[in-house]
């Protein structure tokens, strides 16, 4: 791929924009694009690649798309476009008339064309595309429909009626500004052979993980566990494997390590009963014990140990008169006393666990990376870094140097409200509204695939990756991918001029331009990187981070650097949860930061998020409960709090929306991770299904959580109970 066409961007990346203060000396943010000729045509349509030209054939204009080689006899349409544009139908409205295939007035230049599909106008509850999507070039198409399933979808209407709802706006222009870079050299183009292989070695990863919690500790895995280890190692990685982690220091994962430790000997959980209670002292007393017994333990541990848990058992047999209260101080009392000896003497094996999944994963990457450049035609050089650029540009999605190979044929069909993508046997699905979501991020950020030959291919290794990195259990990784409500993002927008996302995916976003955690597969759908790597001149951001100790810090020190550099506008509206007890390093830090300029609160079970599997889920399990408080923090360098200033109008309208959005039922809590066991399962409250067990959150009077086994190793990671971005 040649550098003028890694550099060219679309839409927002191709306007131009005349920043204040210091940047005014450098001229304004120019596209990577190059310069064309003196427009013809309306701006809009210009920045989405149209030109007017001349058939001499035909002695008359026509209009030409540069970014699609799509060939026009009459003036585009900004917002609407035909069939190509919707390969699928998916977002075509019912036909009304035999008439309605032209219903733009956008007639194809070759006669062998016009026997294509109608325009499909993609329907949205909101204002018309400032950028107009472009079609995509005329000719066969990848993929199509069967012939039945057309009929079907114009002779029967859907129901219900309503519109379907819409989680998104891609018309949002950005006003993020960054410095022009090259295209990534060390990310290896997406492939469904290598993606298939990855999701193969990270479930034998999570299996080896099981077997060594349940050999070495006679323990389940804490859940969601591997998915925090995965996130917290990517912090400091500096491997080339996308997910696997493969270079890390330390070795030895402080959240993995943390998260296994607080389940020993046993793990807790909420506790609704006064016979539960008991049941669970004794279980721990009998587990303490029997643990001490059974390891190379000093004297004095197992002195201490094995006197405080026969003295409880003792206890237990005689008093039956005690109150679950009781049960639970005396339960806290032997924590106190013989946690941290069983911890000494768990020490060493709990630190071979992290080690042993570690070695694992750094082997497994070295050996996808050599099978994926055995696939690449042209595979990479070592080359010397680029030099830094001092151009300043509107923000654009990353773009890779390594050009794509052949990608294998992937399977499509529809089930239902279900788009079903096969690849060697390996299915994946979404439904057809976030099928024709990643459609229009893939037109607006895709440059090196205007036919959409690789766009199955490509939509395939994007869900395997997340499915994968969610894992297979019940509710698992949707934590991971929260988001906040529509009503929060409009309000975001319209009040403090957000338009990007910190944290988010293709699936999950409501902005067009985000920063998402694989650039590799989710460039093509507009993602700008991973956030800790971005890094903007100005502009103003929402930031709902995954709940993983050592990420929200390595962001809190991402923004105070970025806000101390940059003299333009800049503002970071950050969301995180409002745990006081005890309070979070990265709450702490940016409560005390010098860049903040107003804190929000909003109460537990007053607002709501939306579900991080919104892309498989059913509507009406769309949104659920925040079971404890969200902080709002507003940080902004001086030139950002002056645009975009936090007032009490503002501040009233965003707590608004909140409300707005909370006046839904919701059938889902908090889909955090659980550390209930099976047997404690029947007598939990259900939302306790779906929370740590080591979290004093906002819950009814009646359930009671207990803390882990050592109070001092109490983790953010492990108290992940709202879904996060």
């Amino acid at each position: 791929m040649s550098n003028d066409s890694q550099g060219l961007v679309k839409g927002e990346a191709a306007m131009m924009l005349a920043p204040s203060g210091s940047a005014s000396s450098q001229g304004p943010p120019l596209s990577p694009s190059t310069a064309s000729k003196a427009p013809e045509l309306p701006d809009e349509l210009v920045q989405a690649g149209w030109s007017k030209c001349w058939s001499r054939r035909e002695n008359r204009p026509y209009y030409f798309n540069r970014f699609t080689n799509q060939s026009l006899w009459e003036v585009p349409v900004l917002g609407q476009h035909d069939v190509i544009s919707d390969p699928l139908g998916l977002n075509a409205a019912p036909a009304e008339g035999g008439d309605s295939n032209l219903g733009n007035g956008q007639r194809k230049r070759r006669s062998s064309e016009e026997q294509g599909g109608g325009p499909n106008s993609f329907k949205r509850a909101k204002v018309e595309p400032t950028t107009p999507i472009s079609p995509s070039t005329p000719g066969v198409k990848p993929w199509s429909s069967a012939p039945e399933d057309k009929q079907a979808q114009s002779a029967t209407p859907t129901t219900p009626s309503p519109a379907p709802a819409i989680y998104w706006d891609l018309d949002v222009q950005t006003n993020a500004v960054i410095r022009e870079q090259a295209p990534a050299r060390h990310h290896l183009p997406p492939h469904p052979e290598i993606e298939l292989q990855r999701a193969q070695l990270v479930t034998k990863l999570r299996q080896h993980y099981h077997e060594l919690c349940h050999q070495r500790e006679g323990i389940d895995p804490p859940r969601e566990s591997f998915n925090r280890w995965l996130l917290e190692r990517k912090v400091i990685d500096k491997g080339h494997d996308p997910l696997l982690p493969s270079d890390c220091d330390p070795v030895i994962s402080p959240s993995m390590f943390r998260e296994v430790m607080n389940d020993i000997p046993i793990r807790l959980s909420r506790i609704k009963y006064k016979e539960e209670a008991r049941k669970l002292l004794f279980k721990y007393a009998e587990a303490a014990k029997k643990m001490i017994d059974s390891r190379n333990a000093s004297p004095e541990s197992r002195k201490v140990v094995k006197w405080n848990a026969e003295d409880t058992m003792n206890w237990l047999r005689r008093d039956h008169s005690a109150s679950k209260e009781d049960y639970m101080d005396r339960l806290e009392h032997l924590r106190q006393q013989c946690g941290p000896h069983v911890a000494a003497v768990a020490k060493d094996s709990v630190e071979g666990i992290c080690s042993k999944i570690y070695q694992l994963s750094a082997e497994y990457s070295r050996r996808l990376r050599q099978t994926h450049l055995s696939l690449l035609q042209d595979p990479p050089t070592e080359a010397c870094a680029s030099p830094p650029q001092s151009r300043l540009v509107y923000c654009y999605p990353v773009r890779l140097a390594i050009p794509s190979p052949p990608l294998p044929r992937v399977e499509l069909h529809f089930e239902n409200d279900m788009a079903c993508l096969r690849f060697r046997g390996e299915m994946v699905k979404v439904n057809r509204g976030h099928f024709s979501k990643l459609e229009l991020l893939y037109r607006y950020s895709c440059i090196d695939d205007p036919r959409f030959d690789k766009f199955l291919s490509r939509v395939w290794c994007l869900l395997k990756r997340y499915q994968v990195m969610f894992g297979s259990g019940a509710n698992e990784g949707s934590g991971l991918q929260g988001a906040l409500p529509v009503s929060v993002f409009e309000t975001l927008n319209r009040q403090f001029g957000v338009s990007f996302e910190c944290f988010a995916s293709p699936l999950n976003c409501y902005f067009k331009q985000f920063c998402s955690a694989f650039p590799d597969t989710d460039g093509f759908f507009g993602s700008r990187g991973p956030f800790l790597s971005f890094c903007p001149v100005s502009g103003s951001f929402e930031a709902n981070p995954p709940f993983c100790e050592e990420l929200m810090d390595a962001m809190v020190t991402h923004f105070e650097d970025l806000l101390d550099q940059s003299s333009e506008p800049l503002s970071f509206i950050v969301f995180v949860p409002e745990w006081r007890d005890p309070v979070t390093p990265a709450l702490t830090r940016m409560e005390g930061s010098r860049f903040l300029r107003h804190q929000l609160s909003i109460p537990a079970y007053e607002h709501e998020y939306r579900s991080g599997s919104q892309h498989i889920c059913k509507r009406d399990e769309m949104y659920y409960r925040a079971v404890h408080g969200t902080a709002v923090l507003f940080l902004q360098n001086d030139a950002g709090f002056a645009k975009w200033a936090p007032t009490p109008e503002r501040l009233a309208e965003l707590t608004a929306a909140y409300r707005a959005s909370s006046t839904r039922i919701s059938s889902l809590s908090s889909p955090g991770p659980a550390h209930i066991s099976p047997g404690d399962r029947d007598s939990a409250p259900k939302t306790s299904d779906r929370t740590q067990s080591n979290v004093l959150s906002p819950a009814p009077q009646d359930a009671t959580l207990l803390l882990a086994s050592n109070p001092d190793m109490n983790c953010l990671s492990h108290r992940c109970v709202m879904a996060c971005i």
